[in-house]
């Protein structure tokens, strides 16, 4: 415990800054120290704990939209580096989206809505494979990742790209699809909401990024050596917070051109394009996540529990 309050005390003041930057006049955090004493410094801890000066420890961090995968990577990592002193590089699976040229494409060949950034097909898998192959060489010198521009639903330009110079001791790697699983075949043949029912009628769609899940995207999360999963209570709930994390989204890029921000409706819809696998995996994260942070109703979390 004494750690803990110790660690505590230390990374504090960088915590709140942090969080502080997160917040809109409209959406305020609540319960700030808990989130960090709690739970955070623990699940700190732990992860420290399984380090390894040998190569990087590569840690996969899932949620739905909207759960804060962002928010909490970017506190652990603070807490990582400024108490425990280690190097820390955070990226999300969202970094590596195909670009809407490849998607305009991918849509043409197998199905319109794979031209939607989201679902497993639509990330560059060997990029990241490519990026977990390069991170752990024992000759590592520096490496060059993509960023990916939400409000303009493209990859950036190479200037704006992730930098890292030197190798480091943790990977988090965020996403909402991070440790999925995929389906049995029989699951796919009943549409679960409207979108599927009316766009992927002959589950061509679904089963293209089911597939994909059972072969690339398996190869893919094997490289974790550990996953955190934020586990909202239902569905509706992440549709919400989803909404809310496109007002701020607004609210930082209002003053730009050519944006590609998505209205009420349109979140809505996209949304659905990721129901089948959050479900899913309210499910099977809950049994081969490490550590579970379950979230309230109010974007909170309020227990966790260390299964590995």
């Amino acid at each position: 415990m004494q750690q803990v309050n110790d660690c505590f005390i230390k990374v504090k003041k960088d915590c709140l800054k942090f969080i502080s930057s997160q917040e809109t006049k409209r959406d305020k955090f609540k319960n700030k120290d808990k989130m960090i004493k709690s739970f955070l410094i623990p699940v700190s801890f732990w992860i420290s704990k399984r380090t390894n000066k040998k190569r990087p420890l590569i840690i996969g961090l899932a949620g739905g939209q909207g759960s804060g995968k962002t928010t909490i990577s970017s506190i652990l990592a603070l807490i990582l580096q400024k108490y425990f002193k280690l190097k820390v590089f955070k990226v999300s699976i969202d970094d590596f989206y195909k670009t809407r040229k490849d998607r305009k494409l991918l849509s043409k060949n197998k199905h319109p809505l794979l031209m939607t950034r989201g679902v497993p097909g639509t990330h560059d898998i060997d990029l990241m494979l490519s990026f977990f192959k390069k991170i752990k060489d024992q000759n590592f010198k520096s490496l060059l990742i993509p960023a990916f521009d939400k409000a303009i639903d493209d990859r950036c330009s190479k200037s704006l790209w992730h930098k890292i110079k030197t190798k480091p001791d943790v990977v988090i790697f965020e996403g909402w699809c991070v440790g999925a699983r995929a389906q049995s075949s029989s699951k796919l043949k009943k549409p679960i909401n409207s979108l599927e029912k009316v766009h992927d009628h002959g589950a061509k769609w679904r089963t293209h990024v089911n597939n994909q899940l059972k072969t690339k995207y398996k190869m893919l999360f094997k490289q974790l050596d550990g996953l955190l999963y934020l586990k909202a209570k239902n569905f509706s709930l992440l549709r919400d917070w989803r909404l809310k994390q496109e007002r701020k989204l607004w609210v930082q890029k209002k003053n730009k051109k050519n944006l590609k921000i998505m209205s009420s409706g349109d979140v809505v819809k996209f949304m659905q394009t990721y129901q089948r696998i959050t479900q899913q995996m309210f499910k099977d994260a809950l049994k081969s996540s490490s550590i579970i942070m379950n979230l309230n109703s109010n974007h909170q979390i309020e227990k966790i529990k260390f299964k590995k």
